[in-house]
């Protein structure tokens, strides 16, 4: 078994020596081949040259430097696509989680695809960071249906499989153990150490909570109707529809056997804009499908995805 540490990095000069100390320490004790991806996320600081000074004396180590801060998930994506080992493990550039988890991690990925952190004792302002996570990680877990404690967490192990055929983009890191289930992959969850952030500045607040929420509703659509639109949009149409004609069909009715003027009456503009509504939700539907109808098959992209083959040659 080889391992791929994956570490998105963004203005942490301070860290990213002793973080590589810390690594290396644990990673030599494993006994197993291994190697570490640094992914400088555009820094404006020494971070990307004290990387050079490290991948020049050890040869275990890859540096990539993406152009421009892009965000922790297109970090992950290149960490990803560019890791080799059987076991991917990803961790945070902050020393706030403890390499000393890494040999957890692996123990536990033998009974499953993918293991997910859980900082159980977090060491986070209350108001700024945990209360907002906790609030998240309910929400993604009823939306979801993949009940975990911490989804921020960004101490996982990911067996080779799974990451190679993730797809990410926006704030959608976090929602890999979600979006992984929707595809049979076995995921786990174990406690692991966390430590206050003691050199360097956050880059976590408020207005990533918003962005966690936005893309959650991205990945519920996705998860429930990626490959079929018209059921999300359809129902919703037939409804809107289905209420405006009844509500014309009336007022048409009582202009016809009792001479009401229907003309300035409110509920007459309302049931002709539930009909145009519903018409559009239709045409919505009819038009995601004929989307993912090229999608998939100008990409040649199947809507399964295999586990194993057994047979000759395979």
């Amino acid at each position: 078994m080889t391992v791929s540490i994956v570490v998105p990095l963004y203005n942490e000069e301070e860290n990213v020596e002793v973080l590589h100390e810390r690594l290396k320490t644990v990673l030599d004790a494993l006994g197993t081949g291994y190697e570490i991806i640094y992914v400088d996320d555009g820094s404006g600081d020494n971070t990307l040259s004290l990387l050079e000074e490290i991948q020049k004396k050890d040869s275990d180590v890859l540096v990539l430097s993406l152009r421009r801060n892009f965000g922790q998930t297109a970090a992950f994506a290149a960490g990803f696509d560019f890791a080799r080992g059987d076991i991917v493990i990803t961790i945070d550039g902050d020393l706030q989680n403890d390499p000393k988890d890494i040999p957890r991690l692996l123990s536990a990925i033998k009974d499953c695809d993918l293991v997910s952190g859980w900082r159980k004792k977090r060491k986070d302002p209350f108001i700024t960071r945990r209360l907002p996570s906790m609030i998240a990680n309910w929400l993604i877990s009823k939306v979801t249906g993949v009940k975990l404690h911490d989804y921020g967490c960004s101490l996982k192990a990911y067996r080779r499989d799974v990451v190679k055929n993730l797809r990410l983009y926006g704030e959608m890191h976090r929602f890999i153990p979600a979006v992984a289930s929707w595809y049979g992959v076995r995921v786990a969850e174990i406690e692991t150490t966390h430590h206050p952030r003691l050199r360097g500045k956050s880059k976590y607040g408020i207005s990533r909570t918003i962005k966690v929420l936005l893309d959650l509703i991205t990945v519920k659509f996705l998860q429930s109707f990626s490959t079929k639109p018209m059921q999300f949009f359809g129902p919703m149409g037939i409804i809107f529809g289905i209420i405006g004609f009844g509500i014309s069909l009336y007022l048409s009715i009582e202009k016809l056997f009792s001479g009401v003027n229907i003309g300035g009456r409110p509920l007459l503009l309302l049931g002709a804009l539930l009909i145009i509504v519903g018409v559009q939700f239709v045409g919505m539907g009819l038009l995601g499908e004929m989307l993912v109808r090229v999608y998939h098959e100008s990409q040649k992209k199947p809507i399964y995805t295999i586990k194993k083959i057994l047979g000759p040659g395979k």
